[in-house]
């Protein structure tokens, strides 16, 4: 209790490099005690085995490594945040937090409690932007309302970004840190096991000829394997977007998107459990529990979406094109309600991220902001002639293909279109 500190709580940002809480933490005067919370609330609805938490795991590992060689550790907790927090200050004498900031529902009920705790200890709370360029109320419309359409919020953030010009990026000194060699649990002691299931390292190298390989899905190194690293904050936002010319504007599209349904998330938090475009509340989805269960195992004979079911389950990752043609198959020629499939992403993807799952869920199903129309149809098998013309992707997780194996589609793109286009119809008819 005699040291005082200065406590900096990772969460999606597990890097030492280019971090803004870490930076702020390190310059407020006190030795930096490192903190990562396994948050019980969270991780008590996965899997045992679930891939994310193996991958945070290895990252928690690397960075505790890292802080050794500086004479430092990594603090590792489970349970529940608030009463980590309360046994923290109970341990030292904890004069500041500082943390990045987390726009999800439930990250700012988690860090409003928490806050108020420590306040009231009489322990400075800091948070700090880190995981985007621009966050909740820095690119709004004139009269300071959300963008809800994406091309006016990509021109207004790329007109402030212009302005802006380049990001600063901040560097940690190595003295820093609390001096105490903490034990690094295992993974057992966390009460989970290691996946199989691996995340990819990035690759930035595809930027340039991203415009022609993106949609693609048999081209292997055809999209950049991000995602994940982004979600936890293994690398810097604003190192990726420095690195960024302006050739690459259809990368930074996607980086965009992502900032644009983070700042959807925050402003209409409904959005979680209900339709962005509420006229779509009246559709009656036909919600069957056996096409359901065809669709999550790659098996609705229409061999693009299944491919991409597959490799989901397999890997815990889907090509960008092909998870738009799923999830669009999904609610339009199953009907069945987009809430079911953005569940299902949830549980599988390593790149989960609420904001951007919702916002495409919503988007493949015509009932989000700036969605397709709910007239537009996708035909798996015109997507799959255009993308996959050879079926170089398919063969690879759909290895049954043209053999008596593999089952027949299981509705007729002509027929579920008609019939998704009357459903909708009626639906907005009935609010």
């Amino acid at each position: 209790m005699d040291t005082s500190v200065s406590i900096f709580w990772f969460r999606r940002d597990l890097r030492l490099e280019d971090n803004a809480g870490l930076y702020a933490a390190a310059k407020s005067g006190y030795p930096v005690l490192p903190v990562f919370i396994f948050d019980k609330n969270i991780i008590d609805e996965l899997a045992y085995d679930d891939a994310r938490i193996s991958f945070i795991y290895s990252t928690l590992a690397d960075i505790n490594k890292k802080l050794i060689r500086y004479g430092s550790s990594l603090l590792v907790l489970k349970g529940d945040p608030l009463a980590s927090f309360q046994s923290l200050v109970s341990d030292y004498n904890v004069k500041e937090l500082h943390f990045n900031r987390d726009y999800e529902p439930y990250a700012i009920s988690r860090d409003d409690k928490i806050r108020k705790y420590l306040g009231d200890k009489g322990v400075e709370c800091h948070s700090h932007k880190d995981q985007v360029v621009y966050e909740k109320g820095e690119v709004l419309k004139p009269d300071n309302a959300p963008y809800t359409v994406f091309t006016p919020y990509r021109n207004r953030w790329i007109s402030k970004f212009s302005a802006d010009k380049s990001l600063v990026e901040y560097k940690i000194e190595e003295g820093v840190f609390y001096s105490k060699e903490f034990s690094f649990p295992k993974p057992g002691e966390l009460g989970f096991t290691l996946s199989s299931i691996k995340v990819d390292s990035f690759n930035l190298d595809v930027v340039n000829d991203y415009e022609g390989t993106r949609n693609f899905p048999w081209i292997e190194e055809g999209t950049s394997k991000l995602g994940p690293h982004l979600r936890f904050g293994t690398v810097s936002i604003r190192q990726i977007i420095n690195s960024l010319s302006i050739e690459n504007i259809v990368f930074l599209n996607e980086l965009i998107w992502r900032e644009f349904f983070m700042q959807i998330l925050y402003h209409f938090p409904d959005v979680v459990s209900e339709n962005f475009r509420r006229k779509y509340d009246g559709i009656e989805w036909r919600n069957r529990e056996d096409e359901f269960e065809l669709w999550k195992n790659g098996q609705t004979g229409y061999p693009i979406v299944d491919a991409g079911i597959r490799q989901l389950n397999q890997t815990g990752t889907m090509h960008n094109r092909v998870r738009m043609i799923s999830a669009g198959f999904l609610c339009k020629h199953l009907l069945i309600d987009w809430r079911w499939g953005e569940a299902y992403f949830a549980e599988k993807l390593l790149d989960y991220e609420l904001s951007s799952n919702n916002g495409n869920w919503q988007w493949a199903a015509g009932t989000g902001c700036d969605a397709a129309p709910y007239f537009r149809v996708f035909n798996p098998g015109a997507q799959q002639e255009k993308f996959d013309k050879d079926y170089a992707y398919i063969k690879k997780w759909v290895p049954e293909l043209n053999t008596p194996d593999y089952p027949e589609p299981l509705v007729d793109h002509r027929y579920a279109r008609d019939r998704a286009i009357e459903a909708y119809k009626k639906g907005i008819h009935n609010i």
